[in-house]
């Protein structure tokens, strides 16, 4: 008689892996239809329903969803947002990300649907659908940044440069590849007399001017339009700040970190805070798994540990110091460079 095989694992994860694409299309579903918009009060199903004109019976099913991917509760057949949900995915709050983490699942997703055969066949040739570069993609993406640098980009960066001891020295700095600007914001109102410049593409800083002109800051911060790699940067700053935007440099980082080692006045400080791949480029999951759309059109330009700290070295920073950061697309390395001062 066949025996039976001995199992010595539980496949439940495996099988817990089948439903996450269901629990990102409840998300993405309850955004699209402004689901979480009634939610700050507790409703019924059917209160919910008539609100954005749906089918009583699968409103109640799909709240039910929602409330078992912790996204909303139930209590008493009345369901509400949860804390995250209210903070975050309510339209109309300064920190709402609602139209950013839609464009970021086109953007993650966009080449999944023919996974067997990129894997089989290889990236396609290039073209502009698939260019990640695409400025009008980045500039959309950008106006849906300002709410994510609110919602807490902005002010680790401002935690960070401040606990620097060159900080209250500073008299000019740098937001290279700042988009919307929120940071370079942050930091320059952070600091009672520094000005700052926001560096992006001649669209993207567009967006950057109503920020500053949000936040009142038109007389100590200005943009400055133009491709990092081709263009110049500007000179004379004492900090330099950027956050994943280097990426695009990765094939010639070397040329990008010399012109920013120039930019900087002597004893100058540059930090990078961006990802940088372990495990054989298999972690951070985040990094690895939100970039592998993009990293199976040809487009690998993740970092791996170390790389950015030591081209730094390379183009004569005389001192680096790295650490690793939780930061909001997971776990990121804090790269800060010094440029040797005059004496």
């Amino acid at each position: 008689m066949k025996n039976l095989p001995k199992v010595n694992e539980n496949f439940e994860e495996l099988y817990r892996m089948l439903i996450g694409q269901i629990k990102s299309k409840l998300l993405l579903t309850g955004i699209e239809l402004k689901v979480f918009n009634q939610l700050s009060e507790a409703k019924s199903a059917e209160a919910v329903a008539e609100a954005i004109g749906s089918h009583p019976e699968n409103t109640r099913l799909f709240l039910d969803g929602l409330a078992a991917s912790d996204l909303i509760t139930k209590k008493n057949g009345l369901y509400r947002n949860s804390p995250t949900v209210q903070e975050f995915l309510v339209e109309g709050s300064p920190t709402y990300l609602g139209q950013m983490f839609t464009l970021q699942s086109q953007m993650w997703c966009a080449a999944l649907n023919d996974l067997p055969g990129l894997v089989k066949e290889g990236p396609p040739p290039p073209s502009p659908e698939a260019d990640m570069g695409s400025e009008e993609m980045w500039t959309q993406f950008a106006t849906f940044m300002v709410n994510y640098e609110r919602a807490g980009a902005a002010q680790q960066a401002v935690e960070l440069v401040s606990e620097l001891p060159e900080f209250s020295s500073f008299g000019k700095m740098l937001d290279l590849g700042g988009g919307p600007g929120l940071v370079g914001i942050a930091i320059v109102a952070a600091h009672p007399t520094m000005k700052g410049v926001v560096f992006d593409r001649p669209a993207i800083v567009k967006i950057a001017e109503s920020s500053i002109k949000e936040y009142g800051l038109e007389g100590r911060t200005e943009v400055l339009g133009g491709d990092y790699l081709q263009d110049p940067i500007g000179e004379g700053y004492d900090l330099i700040w950027t956050s994943n935007t280097l990426n695009f440099a990765r094939g010639d980082l070397d040329s990008l970190m010399k012109k920013i080692y120039d930019a900087l006045n002597p004893g100058g400080v540059f930090i990078s805070f961006c990802e940088g791949l372990t495990h054989e480029r298999t972690k951070t999951d985040f990094i690895v798994l939100s970039m592998m759309s993009i990293a199976l059109m040809g487009q690998d330009m993740c970092f791996d540990q170390g790389e950015i700290a030591d081209s730094m070295l390379r183009v004569g920073f005389k001192s680096v110091r790295s650490r690793t950061l939780d930061a909001p697309w997971g776990a990121a390395d804090l790269d800060i460079g010094r440029k040797a001062g005059k004496f």
